[in-house]
């Protein structure tokens, strides 16, 4: 849970407001946290909770996509509203066939 962090249980359970014996349980495995305590800790180690969620490969962008993306957000407004419509409806479509497909085979 605290992964590279240099923080120690205490000064983790300090820092979120969890205490120590039940940051020991998740990191131990034995239990789970919940949403508000995952909340606490992303924000305590300045991180986002899907990295304490997925695994690496399991959830992310596509470099590409990033740097897509990146060059997106610097459009002006409009402009990104059509590039939101255009992938909105290129999601549709994909999802249309995959539910089509399925739907078939069943």
């Amino acid at each position: 849970m605290r992964g590279e962090s240099e923080l120690t249980q205490q000064q983790m359970a300090d820092a979120t407001g969890v205490h120590v014996n039940q940051l020991r349980r998740y990191e131990a495995g034995a239990t789970q946290p919940s949403l508000e305590a995952l909340k606490q800790i992303a924000v305590a180690m300045s991180i986002t909770i899907d990295s304490q969620v997925f695994e690496e490969d399991e959830r992310g962008l596509d470099e590409q996509l990033s740097l897509q993306f990146e060059a997106i957000s610097q459009l002006p407004t409009e402009e990104k509203e059509i590039v939101k419509e255009l992938l909105d409806g290129m999601i549709i479509k994909y999802q249309s066939r995959r539910w089509d497909a399925k739907r078939q085979v069943g």
